[in-house]
């Protein structure tokens, strides 16, 4: 029987330089200035009070985002999109966090603004240098009068960043997000290739707070073969990187094992200053894509700002004593769902049936 491999709070922590732990402390010193505005913004507010507190929140927000810029632009692991597009691109961004984070957001109209996220995180991660080549896409239109027509488009040759790569899935809030960009691997392939997929069942013990927090890798409820990674691309798409913790527990058991990846993408939408630089100090030739950067974690590990729990918002909440399975997820996406990603549903069907 296979125990579950267990990874401290403590462990992450001594990734850390001194340096690091400056710079956290700073940015969440910052944030607390924001936070102490927080009361006086409450919707049954009136007055001047209220117009001030919004104008110095404002300033506080400037002022963090300034900071974090700064700190980001020593780490060239770490691809911030706001930080690094251009700025015409940067409303759009903003303004789909919003929609995001917002609790009035409802689960399908959150589905979308995720596809949307993960759209622009791929283009960061891989289409958005200029490649020495080009790839043509040629396709046959609907319209067939006088003779069949043809268009023809120009994409990046990206073959060689996502050819060898192989998709891992930190259940649960990272299912879609995970089939979302295998999708665009496709997309971009020249020879429409669909990654291979690893999954992980990982979970963290939210009894805990966030110093002594423990990450658990369940490997009975994880379906992967390990020869399958060796040499590999390594790709993890999780909405939300708080602490760092899953990743880290999940590559730092994989090299255990032998496991030698070419390299490590992994692709946020929002991810925590903290969590951002255990993870590139934990683990070499690893890169960091992410939508947006938020400052700071409350006790329970919980990102602040933040946009509550991502996994529920994207898959719906479980019964609590009745957790669903890969499988029943997947059901539960639906028959929209279920017709996008056709390919990446058979790789994942294969993967897990394959263990059983």
């Amino acid at each position: 029987m296979k125990s579950p491999i267990i990874l401290q709070a403590a462990d992450l922590d001594g990734f850390l330089t001194e340096k690091d732990r400056g710079t956290i402390a700073a940015v969440d010193a910052k944030y607390s200035e924001a936070m102490k505005l927080f009361p006086l913004l409450e919707k049954n507010g009136k007055g001047s009070g209220r117009l001030e507190a919004r104008e110095r929140l404002t300033s506080v927000y400037n002022e963090l985002g300034k900071m974090m810029q700064e700190i980001v632009r020593s780490e060239p692991n770490i691809h911030v999109y706001s930080f690094e597009a251009p700025r015409a691109t940067h409303g759009e961004a903003s303004r789909l966090i919003a929609k995001l984070r917002d609790s009035a957001t409802q689960r399908p109209e959150f589905v979308y603004y995720t596809q949307r996220a993960y759209e622009l995180l791929f283009n960061l991660a891989f289409g958005s240098s200029v490649a020495a080549k080009k790839n043509y896409i040629f396709v046959d239109t609907p319209v067939n009068i006088p003779v069949q027509n043809y268009a023809v488009h120009k994409i990046p040759d990206i073959d060689e960043k996502i050819g060898n790569s192989v998709m891992c899935v930190m259940l649960r809030a990272a299912l879609l997000p995970s089939m979302i960009v295998s999708k665009e691997v496709q997309e971009y392939s020249s020879d429409g290739y669909v990654t291979p997929f690893a999954l992980f069942k990982i979970s963290r013990d939210d009894k805990k707070d966030e110093h002594d927090m423990a990450y658990i890798l369940d490997l009975k409820r994880s379906y992967f073969d390990l020869n399958s990674l060796n040499g590999k691309d390594l790709f993890f798409a999780d909405p939300m990187n708080a602490t760092g913790g899953s990743l880290v527990t999940i590559v730092k058991y994989l090299q255990d094992q032998g496991i030698r990846p070419r390299s490590i993408k992994f692709l946020n939408v929002i991810s925590v200053l903290k969590g951002s630089l255990r993870i590139v100090r934990a683990i070499q030739n690893s890169e960091i894509y992410t939508l947006w950067m938020d400052p700071s974690l409350n006790h329970k590990a919980y990102i602040m700002p933040g946009l509550g729990d991502a996994g529920d918002r994207i898959n719906g909440a479980d019964e609590h004593d009745q957790p669903r399975n890969i499988i029943q997820l997947i059901a539960d996406y639906g028959v929209g769902i279920s017709s996008l990603y056709r390919a990446q549903l058979r790789e994942i069907e294969r993967t897990v049936l394959g263990k059983l």
